[in-house]
């Protein structure tokens, strides 16, 4: 291992030679802190794809998520964040599985008018690609979302969490294996994001919603927000969050993305000492993944290219990540 000096921290960089021999490894980029790569619409894609043809990978649904568009491809295991926790503390398994039989929850407070929207989008995706949506369900009350922006983070909560349970057991009942959600947002009038400024509003509570119900279900969930404004903005945004701009509706990827999304379980598929790698952003080092992965040896790789709002480096947390300056260079290893 040889040190150099990054961004005034003193680092070791390890070289690595993965075999070619197909591995499983995580590529995480946590949602609501502003990351330059996985911050904005699927703008990690394009780096997890070419990952994914040398590695079975993990992926959380911010990596990929891209409104209208996916950047799901089969060699994805796509999983929201309380689940990778789990996997990364040795709680659970994660099963490969394709062709999921999907419910999807709707808020009440969605107005008739954006949920006829969002109706037709389910029928699309299920006529285009094939997706199994068994059904879609109503909250018996409205969720009442709601957003806060902390700076280098954002957050938020769920006034009435009970009724998204309510509803999700009722899918469950009838035959769902995995859950989407749609609820209804209240609008964001800041323009930072859209000019690939600081973090995405309302991510972090998005992340909030599908927690608490894979936490409590144990099935595969994501979320995907409904705004009452479904006009199409014309304006010229940031390309990384342009996926977002051109569409009324963010359903379609969390469809695609829970369709073939792996069953959470504690007996069959694969475990944390099955995994081969784990590539983080390189200050957001500060997570479960990152410290269980570090406890079983499995190796940890900060990307410098990928810089995020947080400040929580290799030396901060008396790590021993391999350092890698790109996306494209960890590919070059990996092939």
């Amino acid at each position: 291992m040889k040190f150099i000096t990054i961004y005034g921290y003193t680092v070791g960089v390890f070289a690595f030679i993965i075999s070619n021999m197909k591995k499983l490894g995580a590529f995480i980029v946590p949602t609501g802190i502003g990351a330059s790569i996985g911050g904005f619409a699927g703008d990690a894609s394009v780096y997890a794809s070419k990952i994914a043809e040398y590695a079975t990978l993990i992926v959380n649904p911010n990596v990929v998520n891209a409104g209208c568009f996916s950047g799901i491809t089969p060699n994805m295991l796509y999983v929201e964040g309380y689940a990778i926790d789990e996997f990364f503390k040795g709680n659970l398994t994660l099963a490969p599985k394709k062709n999921n039989r999907i419910g999807v929850i709707f808020d009440k407070g969605i107005p008739k008018n954006v949920l006829n929207v969002h109706i037709n989008t389910i029928n699309a995706v299920k006529t285009v690609y094939g997706v199994d949506i068994t059904e879609y369900a109503i909250t018996d009350e409205e969720a009442g979302i709601y957003f806060e922006n902390k700076g280098n983070y954002s957050t938020g909560g769920i006034d009435n969490p009970e009724t998204l349970i309510r509803c999700a057991k009722q899918l469950i009942t009838n035959g769902a294996e995995a859950i989407a959600v749609v609820c209804r947002f209240e609008e964001d009038n800041s323009t930072d994001y859209a000019e690939g400024v600081g973090v995405d509003p309302i991510g972090g509570v998005e992340a909030i919603i599908s927690h608490y119900i894979t936490r409590e279900l144990r099935v595969p969930c994501a979320h995907s927000p409904a705004f009452d404004d479904i006009t199409i903005s014309t304006d010229i945004v940031d390309p990384r969050c342009s996926a977002e701009y051109i569409t009324p509706t963010f359903l379609p990827c969390i469809l695609l993305g829970l369709q073939n999304a792996p069953a959470i379980n504690t007996k069959d598929g694969f475990r944390i000492k099955d995994l081969d790698f784990l590539l983080m952003p390189h200050n957001s080092l500060g997570s479960i993944p990152v410290f269980e992965a570090q406890k079983h040896n499995i190796p940890v790789y900060s990307v410098l290219e990928n810089n995020t709002l947080l400040n929580v480096t290799n030396d901060r947390i008396n790590g021993k990540c391999g350092i890698v300056y790109t996306y494209e260079e960890f590919l070059e290893g990996l092939q």
